[in-house]
């Protein structure tokens, strides 16, 4: 089963001090944090700001290329995760075809923010990532772990502020 998310939330790691994406269901009932790169999350956050350059970032000039070949980017699907790594796919069509691309989350989010395409999450990745998320019980008990916690049951679209480059 897929569930159609949203980026609701960039926050910081405050063990490893690494951007981390939040998804949210649409409905609210879940979320999904992703750990990535600042650059992925600067890339995210500009687009989330509305910022613009003079120059086109990387995942603008691929917009400007896709619409050029008149390729439209029908959804992006967080497909996996191994190893705890996350894996994506993005699904283009043009020119009578559909394709599907293998990603890194960040960039096909990213991408999709830029195109106004749906974001996924298929099902095995919310149990495996819910697997994964159980905090040691003594990081919870610490008032940073309590913050950490708080953020990701909190995690919503007004706390977008807080995130600087």
């Amino acid at each position: 089963m897929l569930h159609e998310m949203k980026v609701t939330d960039l926050a910081i790691d405050p063990v490893s001090n690494a951007p981390i994406m939040i998804l949210k269901s649409l409905d609210g009932k879940l979320t999904l944090p992703i750990w990535i790169g600042l650059l992925e999350a600067t890339a995210i956050a500009t687009e989330l700001e509305s910022v613009k350059f003079s120059r086109p970032m990387t995942h603008d000039l691929f917009k400007t290329v896709m619409e050029n070949l008149n390729i439209t980017l029908s959804r992006i699907e967080v497909s996996d995760l191994k190893n705890d790594t996350f894996y994506a796919t993005v699904h283009f069509h043009g020119n009578d075809k559909d394709l599907t691309i293998d990603a890194r989350p960040s960039d096909a989010v990213a991408l999709a923010l830029r195109m106004g395409a749906a974001i996924y999450v298929h099902d095995q990745v919310i149990r495996k990532s819910n697997s994964l998320s159980e905090a040691p019980k003594e990081l919870v008990k610490t008032e940073e772990g309590k913050k950490w916690t708080k953020v990701l049951e909190d995690a919503d679209s007004n706390r977008f502020g807080r995130y600087k480059m």
